[in-house]
């Protein structure tokens, strides 16, 4: 025979749809179509024959939702294939000469595409389309293809059948081979009626002897037929000469078990797909962290963190916390860091992690205990602060040092304070005012720092006492004075750069060079809290900041025994321990002056309780107090009211209205203008009422004395002026939706885009009691662009279920060997564009708006007993990023891979995408468009549900405009804020005919 083709003649197999059930419920089966042996064909409709050809042969070529699929082979002269090309999508598979491409380049497994999964299944390798319910399964041996499987979910509709063009069948056989005969003699009671089908194929795929590849993959897909109770099943390898596959490493061969091994990183097997397969020694787990297939105990695994390899029992030590390595997870202690408050201009995080932006500039109190005040005045010419008081027992004067209170330069950018009662603050004073707030862990405290008790929910307390949702509206509640709104943040030099981190800049009032190196210094200061040198960023930046004189500059600098006073006495600033400080000072050789100079120690002045003395003999004498300070008509009145003038009778006019019964007050201002008369307040509808039918405000409303409203889980009853509120226990509630755009329960907002199946909620190991179910989630690609249109969710109910959210519908699937369920455990309703699952037995609800958006919520029993994407549910936002094996993580990208399901196996995500950067034409557009939830349309939610971070998520979504009409991103970001406002009772008709319409069916 020639390598000339023989036949060339084309072959398609078709297949039907077969649905099951109701019009919710689809039970899925797989139609299968195989080759193996030197040219046996099993078609969808279950029927075998043999064709001998060296051709390129159409296996299967079909059309679904508008995607092609083409899978041709073509054997050798061996009988085995030589050459097989997947053609999914116009992305096309090639396996040739025992090397896997796509699109002509080379790939390692598991390699994962937008479109495309590719991965080791048992002893197999798989290909998993993700935009057709498609899967190819192949075998490869050295010479070429033996087997391969093209599996499709019935769930396919193929309405046009193709008739088989012409195929050709050798019908005369010279000899008939014993041991066909022999070894199908044990599969007789399997293949009743089909025996001599059967033998006849075995002649056949046998004539020419062929390759014993050939030979051995019809004999083993025969015994796959009969299964495991089958004669065949254990003899069909001694009487073929078929030996077992050789398995890697220490594995060892089985004929069925789990495609995908336990391994260190997931020890349990989670999968009930059976096939050929290596596995590693009963008990044994495969060591995945390490090269090579070895096998050992679960007690053995290492552990890995931030890519660093630990040996089981090994620690691991950060600046607050301390880690060991048991069974290939992480055992921590607790974190001491202390909670801290920054003030970073307009940027702000709470003590409980929050983070918001300020959009006023006035006076506000940044935080206040029991006996001590710290209030911020921003500046009217830029966003920065522009003082800063620190007041403790209304005081703001302090000796120092005192019993209380110590204060002194850290270096020449930090002032270092600390008090008796735990409070530490680093105070940065150039190039611009920031702050970095300590408190012991006992303190009990309020304003724009929130309220310090672990629970992120309630920081935005207004000083009414009454939880706002609106950063303005609480901010507001804790200033003093008039206040005015930010603008012009986003100006044409920095906008590009706030278009991918709004924190990237701050607005800046002076030179961009200025605003960058405080930026950089704010992220390299962060580092610092977490015990990380950054190293020498100033210099690579050119943000080396001037010293005077000849002080020098150090990114970790000291007070402590640095100065000429130290040298006199006990220096009370090495008491202070606190994250470090960079900024000017002296060497280890030399120590500051009074003059500000770095003097050798034979040179410093003395310091004495009478003064300072330059060296040389003195007589000492006097006892000055050294301190250092914290910084800056006639009216015609209405009936009822009372003109002050302040010229004339200065009086405190602070409280004299409800509002600022409700607002933080130094005391001791007086402003002319009118009043009501003493004893009488003016309340918000500008009437003069007593102290007990005071009004309050919130959300921008006004509630008379004894109605109530319901907040963030809180009841709140308005009495004299103040809120009064018994709390609630609180579901919580997760998102996703788009291109991986997440809102954890704890409401924490990140980006993640993979291409695998993520856990986005599951028990956590140690409450499996209390009832186990699972939720996962898989992007699915559109047809055009690397996008994602939809997303297929999976959720597990206690081992017994799992229903299956994809295509629009949603389908039942029971663990093998369950039957049906005695007692519903779920329902599936459809209301409006949604299909809601509720499980009132676990607490559990799933909405899904068929395309990306994915919500759910649970109630407050699993507050704290859950992990996944979507977070741990304790009331922090600052743990969220919690990964797998119980590591806390900064990096998004290190927390999401590590929710990769078990199986399949699937590539992590090594870089992130910014669809702004990738498409720049499109960023202002993208602007413009999201700017709707912004604008006046939403003006009545604003105060209700911030719209920043579903701005900033619609820009994302957005920067893809040449997909529009295809890509729904603009309209889901815009849609999820819109069902945001609906939860608190705010009602939005956004929707046009030109704007994300929508088309219902008339029934």
């Amino acid at each position: 025979m020639s390598n000339i083709c023989q036949y060339s003649w084309e072959i398609i197999f078709c297949f039907l749809l077969s649905q099951i059930r109701s019009i919710f419920i689809w039970v899925l089966f797989s139609d299968v179509c195989k080759t193996y042996g030197s040219g046996i064909y099993y078609t969808f409709n279950k029927t075998a024959f043999h064709l001998k050809t060296t051709c390129p042969v159409t296996l299967t070529h079909f059309s679904h939702a508008g995607v092609d699929c083409h899978i041709i082979i073509q054997r050798g002269l061996n009988g085995l294939m030589d050459r097989v090309e997947i053609i999914i999508n116009k992305v096309t598979t090639l396996i040739h000469n025992n090397t896997a491409t796509v699109e002509g380049s080379s790939i390692s497994l598991p390699y994962d595409q937008t479109y495309q999964h590719v991965f080791h299944y048992g002893i197999y390798t798989r290909l998993q389309s993700k935009v057709l319910p498609v899967s190819v399964t192949w075998y490869s041996v050295a010479n070429g293809v033996s087997s391969l499987q093209n599996s499709l979910c019935s769930i396919v509709d193929l309405t046009k059948r193709i008739n088989i063009c012409g195929y050709h069948f050798i019908t005369t056989l010279a000899v008939l081979y014993f041991v066909c005969k022999d070894l199908l003699s044990h599969a007789y009671e399997c293949l009743a009626t089909k025996y001599r089908t059967y033998l006849t194929l075995c002649y056949k795929n046998m004539k020419g002897l062929w390759h014993q590849e050939a030979n051995c993959s019809f004999f083993k897909e025969l015994s796959l037929m009969c299964g495991s109770s089958s004669p065949v099943w254990s003899v069909w390898r001694s009487k073929s000469n078929c030996y077992q596959p050789h398995c890697p490493g220490d594995l060892h061969y089985v004929e069925m078990g789990p495609a995908f091994p336990p391994t260190c990183s997931n020890p349990q097997n989670y999968t009930t797909e059976l096939t050929s397969t290596c596995l590693p020694a009963e008990g044994k787990v495969l060591n995945d962290r390490v090269d090579g297939y070895h096998s050992i105990n679960v007690e053995e695994c290492p552990c890995v963190h931030a890519k660093i390899m630990y040996a089981p029992g090994q620690e691991r030590r950060t600046k607050c916390q301390a880690c060991t390595c048991i069974r290939g997870n992480w055992a921590c202690s607790r974190n001491t860091c202390p909670a801290k408050c920054i003030i970073e201009g307009q940027f702000i995080t709470t003590f409980d992690g929050k983070q918001y932006s300020m959009l006023d500039k006035c006076t506000f109190v940044a935080a206040r205990g029991l006996n001590w005040t710290l209030n911020i005045q921003y500046s009217e010419q830029g966003v920065v602060i522009e003082k800063a008081y620190l007041n403790i027992n209304q005081v703001c004067l302090f000796s120092l040092p005192t019993l209380s209170t110590t204060v002194f330069w850290q270096s020449s950018m930090f002032i270092q304070v600390q008090t008796s009662f735990g409070l530490k603050m680093q105070v940065q004073v150039s190039p611009e005012i920031q702050i970095y707030l300590n408190l012991p862990p006992t303190a009990n405290t309020k304003g724009l720092c929130g309220t310090f008790n672990n629970d992120t929910s309630d920081d935005f307390t207004t000083f009414s006492g009454i939880i706002e949702s609106s950063v303005q509206l609480f901010a507001r509640s804790w200033s003093m004075g008039t206040c005015t709104l930010i603008t012009g943040c986003i100006n044409t030099e920095n906008g590009k750069c706030h278009l991918i981190q709004k924190e990237c800049l701050p607005c800046c009032s002076t030179a961009l060079q200025e605003c960058l190196c405080v930026s950089f210094g704010n992220y390299a200061k962060a580092c610092a809290t977490q015990g990380i040198i950054v190293g020498d960023w100033r210099s690579e930046t050119n943000c080396i900041p001037l010293c005077m004189g000849n002080l020098r500059f150090a990114y970790s600098a000291l007070a402590c025994n640095h100065t000429c006073r130290s040298l006199s006495g006990p220096d009370p600033t090495c008491e202070v321990v606190d994250d470090p400080v960079e900024g000017c000072g002296c060497t280890s050789d030399s120590h500051l002056s009074n003059q500000q100079t770095c003097s050798p120690r034979s040179l410093c002045s003395c310091h004495h309780p009478g003064g300072v003395t330059p060296p040389g003999p003195v007589v000492i004498g006097g006892l000055p107090k050294i301190s250092i300070m914290f910084y800056s008509s006639f009216l015609d009145c209405t009936v009822g009211k009372i003109c002050v003038d302040c010229s004339q009778i200065p009086v405190n006019t602070d409280h004299r209205t409800c509002e600022s019964l409700t607002k933080p007050s130094d005391g001791n201002s007086c402003i002319s203008g009118c009043y009501c008369p003493d004893g009488l307040f003016e309340d918000h509808n500008g009437g003069c009422v007593t102290h007990e039918n005071c009004t309050c405000e919130f959300s921008g409303r006004v509630y008379e004395t004894g109605q109530s409203v319901e907040t963030n889980c809180k009841k709140c009853t308005c009495r004299g002026g103040e809120w009064s509120c018994i709390d609630e226990a609180c579901s919580g509630v997760c998102e996703v939706f788009g291109n991986g755009q997440y809102r954890t329960f704890d409401s924490k907002w990140y980006r993640f885009d993979g291409h695998c199946q993520y856990t986005l909620v599951k028990v956590s190991v140690c409450n499996l009691t209390n009832g186990q179910f699972a939720i996962k989630t898989e992007s699915v690609p559109c047809c055009d662009e690397s996008l994602t249109c939809s997303r297929a969710i999976s959720v597990e109910l206690l081992g017994a279920v799992t229903l299956m959210l994809s295509d629009m519908k949603v389908t039942e699937r029971l663990q093998a060997g369950d039957a049906l369920l005695a007692e519903p455990l779920y329902a599936i309703h459809t209301v409006g564009l949604y299909i809601i699952i509720t499980v009132p037995g676990l607490g559990i609800t799933v909405i899904w708006d068929k395309h990306t958006r994915v919500t759910i919520q649970l109630e407050p029993q699993w507050r704290g007993r859950v992990l996944g994407l979507c977070g741990n549910f304790d009331g922090k936002v600052t743990n969220d990023l919690l990964t797998s094996i119980s590591s806390e993580v900064f990096s998004v990208l290190d927390f999401g891979n590590s929710w990769k399901a078990a199986a399949p196996p699937c590539s992590d995500v090594t870089h992130e995408i910014f669809p702004c950067e990738r498409h720049s034409y499109c960023a202002a557009w993208a602007q413009r468009r999201c700017m709707i939830l912004r604008s006046d349309t939403f003006i009545d939610c604003h105060l209700k549900v911030d719209p920043e971070p579903y701005y900033q998520a619609c820009v994302l979504e957005s920067c893809s405009c040449e997909f529009e009409g295809k890509f729904l991103g603009f309209c889901t970001a815009v849609s999820a804020y819109t069902e945001a406002c609906s939860a608190k009772d705010v009602c939005i008709n956004w929707r046009t005919p030109d704007l994300c319409r929508m088309y219902c069916i008339l029934l």
